[in-house]
């Protein structure tokens, strides 16, 4: 018997976020579409994989049992998606990146030079994106790759791979600002003053503010206002160091700052990076952090 991808992948979601809802969000598609999918593999296996009658599905018995063949199918469909793509040697004549502004400048200088010697005949787009955003683009199939803050779990249908590198992140705010007279401050008392936050197009959670708030949604354009006084900021270091002003900004002494981000490199198992791709993403993988 063959089982439709979709309603596999609907069922993994479903048990990955704990609701039909919420894989619904993850998967870009509506609750009805997702419910439907999973209610015609019940009747295909035969036995009810959730009990329905709490507020949320809850795995039955059967369904316990059936969640890792079904995760051992969706990682063996992808893994011989990737061995298709590598055996055809197919370059890509275009290949769109999503670059976060927590990668290093330095690295990306490299990258960019390394990568003109290698595919000369490849057109190389850069879009800029965080978080929420760089998933949205890959799932829509307007990107090939990207890279994003790491986080614990992904929608099934992207992969992910964690690079040796790490994006350092501190506290700053323009020389002018009152905040960048005192010596150490507590973080709670920085919400007396207007935060400048990172606020992607497509955001998971609302988060409340504890203060004033103005958002962008990307650290260079947050760069920019702190750098204007408008507010205090956590920026990645290497950004700060490569485009501020000369003594623009300064980092504020706050307990718990700075701090290291570990960094994924993520593209989509359906459409895996072509022959440029798998070189980009191996040479990311295999950089250690600048000095």
């Amino acid at each position: 018997m063959r089982y439709s991808p979709e309603a596999l992948t609907a069922f993994v979601e479903t048990v990955a976020t704990g609701s039909f809802s919420a894989a619904a969000r993850r998967l870009r598609k509506s609750q009805s579409t997702i419910s439907t999918a999973i209610a015609h593999l019940e009747d295909d296996l035969g036995f009810a994989l959730f009990d329905r009658s709490a507020r949320q599905p809850v795995l039955t018995a059967q369904g316990k049992q059936v969640l890792g063949y079904v995760q051992s199918i969706l990682a063996a469909s992808a893994r011989l998606d990737e061995l298709a793509v590598s055996l055809s040697e197919e370059t890509e004549a275009r290949l769109t990146f999503v670059l976060s502004d927590t990668l290093h400048p330095d690295v990306l200088e490299e990258m960019l030079f390394r990568f003109d010697e290698r595919f000369p005949h490849t057109e190389f787009e850069c879009l800029i994106g965080e978080e929420e955003d760089v998933i949205d683009l890959l799932q829509k199939g307007r990107a090939h790759i990207g890279l994003t803050g790491a986080r614990e779990s992904y929608p099934t249908d992207i992969a992910a791979v964690r690079l040796p590198m790490q994006t350092h992140m501190a506290i700053y705010t323009s020389a002018s600002h009152p905040l960048a007279a005192q010596n150490r401050i507590k973080a709670d008392e920085l919400h007396g003053w207007r935060e400048l936050r990172l606020n992607t197009y497509l955001e998971r959670e609302p988060v409340l503010a504890q203060g004033p708030v103005w958002s962008a949604p990307n650290y260079l354009m947050l760069l920019s206002m702190a750098v204007q006084g408008l507010g205090w900021c956590a920026l990645p270091c290497a950004l700060v160091a490569e485009f501020a002003p000369a003594n623009a900004l300064v980092q504020i002494n706050v307990p718990g700052w700075p701090r290291s981000v570990a960094i994924d490199l993520v593209w989509n198992k359906r459409s895996p990076p072509g022959t440029a791709g798998n070189w980009l993403r191996h040479w990311l993988q295999h950089q250690a952090d600048p000095v």
